[in-house]
């Protein structure tokens, strides 16, 4: 996919994360969901986010969003409304930024009909009066590849598939310029997956969004995403253009989740190598002193376990590894 960040010029950044990390007091101790991330999305761009379960990913896009109030940190963002992030702030934010959801089958409200879940925030935000709402509804729903007679039917009356469509119809009714996907097709069958994928793509192109996708299916990333950062345990460990992530893998992680990814050729399946990580996830609560990959990476040393590395660029990208250079 074309590059859209333009040469990652200033100018061009829409959403700039600045050292955010996110905690969650728990009876263990203090658990830490996102830990010390700092990136910058731009205009127009899909950033791919991907990670193990359980590494932060949702988390993060929560963050974003404003659900969570970042720990400590700052986003700042830099589109129509130039703002820091934070309870004053939030409810203008939410007009210029929306969330897709996971699951759509717990995502929409069982009791409200089509039309009202996706005339909410227009409601909520003061746009257009009755008749222009009837009308915008039904513009979003041919436009997500549903028909206008859907508007007065309830969820359950819908494939999983038609309720993410209608999600995605939600979430583009207040004319957004930022929105998370947060693993929007996991929860679908193999054969829908790509028509939302593919449909994600034409509203991209079509209404000038900016996407964070977050998934843990590789090749799908790969598709779709202009950059992808790779999380473990919270931290981007990983920064890339798609191409050059998958040609130029530096990071231990991320090649050891690369070479996971199923080749369709029997041949070439039977012939690569994997690599198996040995050892288990290091618990968020009781993050390691140093690098927090060091208790799986077969390249560790003791500088790893003492000293946590910055992420860099280092053979053109991004990433945080003490070792790449040799």
């Amino acid at each position: 996919m074309e590059n859209k960040t333009m040469n990652n010029q200033d100018s061009n950044k829409l959403v700039e994360i600045k050292q955010v990390s996110k905690h969650f007091r728990v009876s263990e101790g203090i658990l830490k969901a996102v830990d010390t991330v700092n990136i910058d999305i731009y205009k127009g761009e899909t950033l791919g986010l991907v990670g193990e379960s359980g590494c932060g990913k949702s988390t993060f896009g929560k963050v974003l969003m404003g659900i969570y109030p970042p720990t400590i940190g700052k986003i700042v963002y830099h589109g129509k409304k130039n703002m820091e992030i934070n309870k004053k702030t939030l409810f203008e934010y939410s007009k210029v930024a929306q969330i897709i959801f996971q699951d759509p089958y717990s995502s929409l409200d069982p009791r409200m009909t089509v039309g009202s879940i996706i005339e909410e925030g227009m409601i909520i935000h003061k746009m257009y009066d009755n008749k222009k709402r009837q009308e915008r509804v039904y513009e979003l729903l041919e436009l997500v590849g549903l028909n206008r007679e859907h508007a007065n039917r309830f969820p359950h009356e819908f494939s999983g598939g038609q309720r993410q469509r209608i999600g995605i119809a939600r979430a583009l009714a207040i004319e957004p310029e930022f929105i998370v996907c947060d693993e929007p097709i996991s929860a679908l069958d193999v054969s829908i997956q790509s028509q939302i994928i593919n449909l994600l793509h034409d509203l991209q192109e079509k209404l000038n969004l900016t996407y964070l996708f977050i998934a843990h299916d590789l090749n799908i990333v790969k598709y779709i995403s202009d950059r992808i950062a790779v999380m473990y345990l919270g931290n981007i460990v990983e920064l890339a253009n798609s191409e050059d992530l998958y040609n130029n893998t530096l990071h231990p992680y991320s090649q050891a989740l690369l070479s996971a990814v199923p080749i369709p050729d029997p041949d070439k399946e039977a012939q690569k190598k994997r690599q198996i990580l040995t050892g288990d996830v290091p618990s968020p609560i009781n993050t390691p002193k140093g690098c927090p990959f060091a208790g799986r990476c077969p390249r560790a040393t003791e500088v790893c376990r003492q000293e946590k590395p910055p992420l860099e660029m280092k053979q053109g990208h991004m990433v945080a590894c003490h070792h790449v250079d040799k």
